[in-house]
């Protein structure tokens, strides 16, 4: 899985940077919030649920820090920590991995977006108690709740997070932005 992430941030990358609404609609929005429009692009904000194929997700929560337990940032970087609801919707348990979800944020850099620090850590390594692993499976109809935690620029508050579903046959469908404030905590 860790090999299909670079085609996933790219292809999130490219999607992101088309506009500031989603495509079709006058206003920027999609069709219906959560749900993909004709276009595959579905688009919401924090406590607003995102229906994907496989599972549906949430973003709960969503604060910047310098430090998370035992976790401390690059120089020039903070943490922006976001809690998630995940439901597994699908039909047989389903495996996660923590490059499932980037944030991005406002910024016309190639750059500008990032998987959660879990990724860039070695696996056996605990970067606090409520973050989501590295991987892990949903079962059918399974609830997970729990933290990304991510590497972001010093002094930024907007970001989204972007899921794009992925196929075994290395195909992609929709892809899913959260968009959010996130406070200083």
């Amino acid at each position: 899985m860790k090999k299909i992430a670079s085609l996933f941030l790219a292809t999130v990358m490219a999607v992101a940077l088309i506009g500031c609404g989603a495509p079709g609609t006058s206003d920027g929005s999609s069709a219906k919030t959560g749900y993909p429009d004709e276009d595959g692009y579905a688009e919401g904000k924090l406590n607003d649920t995102m229906h994907t194929y496989f599972f549906d997700f949430t973003v709960n929560s969503a604060y910047v820090c310098d430090k998370y337990e035992n976790y401390t940032p690059q120089e020039g970087k903070e943490l922006l920590v976001a809690e998630v609801t995940i439901k597994n919707t699908h039909r047989e348990s389903i495996p996660m991995f923590d490059t499932d979800f980037q944030v991005q944020w406002n910024d016309s850099a190639e750059d500008a977006f990032d998987v959660p620090v879990t990724y860039y850590a070695d696996s056996t390594d605990t970067i606090g108690k409520d973050v989501l692993p590295y991987e892990y499976t949903l079962a059918v109809n399974e609830t997970k709740t729990g933290l990304l935690v991510f590497e972001v620029p010093t002094g930024l508050k907007d970001f989204n997070i972007s899921y794009l579903e992925e196929f075994d046959d290395d195909s992609t469908g929709n892809v899913f932005f959260v968009y959010f404030t996130a406070d200083r905590k």
